[in-house]
């Protein structure tokens, strides 16, 4: 079975709407986050700025339930589908992605 590679530290997490395909969130984990997300079927992450683990949902009630992982060919990224249970982003928004950029050339 693959594995990520914590060799190096904090992988990147990218979830995923399993209904929508629509990317919901980028989080960090470590091996003992991956560790609990495997065990629960949940998503766990580590904190950068708290240094601590979290379960997504502990106090919003936000959970997302894990479909399916895949791992990346460099084995340092995952790709987590999952079925949320209420919005993703810690604003209240569906999804941490609605900041749009124009930039030169845009249609």
């Amino acid at each position: 079975m693959s594995r990520p590679n914590f060799a190096k530290g904090l992988i990147t997490s990218v979830i995923v709407d399993d209904k929508t395909s629509d990317v919901l969130m980028v989080a960090w984990m470590n091996e003992e986050s991956y560790e609990k997300m495997i065990a629960t079927g949940e998503t766990w992450f580590w904190s950068r700025s708290r240094q601590e683990l979290w379960h997504k949902g502990e106090t919003s009630g936000n959970t997302q339930v894990v479909k399916s992982i895949l791992l990346d060919c460099d084995q340092d990224t995952l790709l987590i589908r999952v079925q949320p249970a209420g919005p993703a982003c810690h604003t209240g928004k569906r999804t941490c992605f609605f900041e749009k950029i124009n930039f030169k050339g845009e249609k």
